[in-house]
């Protein structure tokens, strides 16, 4: 059996089973990139529901494994060299996984680091734009009524990403062409959500991007999707 006991925040939230994969996360845009990869890889795990807040991701036993104190993280067990290995940021965590198994990314470096283009492109700009669009325009609206600045600087500039995205899939069905990678994993997480939890739909004008919005259903048809978008389970 693993012995986890390296790490402080199996004393808060305990392994019932630590020679398999520890998930830390919420059914966020950022947390289900991770359980979706998971599934999508076969791979056992055990989801771990961790709130906001100071019981939760600003506890003490949290942060001793994510220093910046934000879901999803992870410990693996049989890491590097086989030894256990705790990771944060999701966008590491899916290439960390890919090249675990050796799945969801190409075999090829050129397409390596093609894929990690669009895995970079999520993460320094549809993840942190259309986070800022839905905290202006879901839960922060009262306080910018009266000036409508930074709504619609975050709705521009997250119409334009959707622009990238269109164009990048005009006669592909996954953003590596017909390869689902964890690009797409990272990726349409944030369109699923800016739509389904911010309900920005509309505001983002989504119906003018039907290759994303065709992508992104396709995606959501997958079983594994359905079943990590999931997990941990909602309240």
């Amino acid at each position: 059996m693993a012995d986890l006991s390296a790490f402080p925040i199996t004393t808060r939230w305990p392994a019932k089973n630590p020679d398999i994969i520890q998930l830390y996360s919420l059914p966020t845009p950022n947390g289900v990139k991770v359980s979706i990869a998971l599934e999508e890889l076969g791979l056992a795990y055990e989801p771990h529901r961790i709130e906001f807040g100071g019981e939760g991701v600003k506890s003490p036993e949290f942060i001793s494994l994510n220093p910046n104190g934000r879901i999803p993280a992870i410990i693996d067990p049989n890491g590097p060299d086989g030894k256990p290995i705790g990771l944060f940021e999701s966008g590491a965590i899916l290439v960390y996984l890919a090249e675990k198994t050796g799945q969801l990314i190409p075999a090829d470096a050129a397409g390596r680091y093609e894929t990690l283009c669009w895995v970079m492109f999520q993460m320094g700009g549809v993840g942190p734009m259309f986070g800022q669009f839905g905290h202006f325009f879901k839960f922060a609206a009262d306080k910018v009524a009266n000036n409508p600045y930074p709504m619609e600087r975050y709705r521009d500039e997250s119409k334009r990403l959707l622009s990238v995205l269109e164009a990048r899939l005009e006669g592909r069905q996954w953003l590596m062409g017909d390869e689902y990678t964890i690009a797409d994993i990272t990726t349409f997480t944030w369109v699923e959500g800016a739509r389904k939890f911010y309900g920005g739909a509309d505001v983002l004008e989504y119906s003018s991007f039907p290759n994303v919005m065709a992508w992104v259903d396709r995606a959501l048809a997958r079983p594994a999707v359905q079943k990590g978008m999931d997990i941990p389970k909602r309240d």
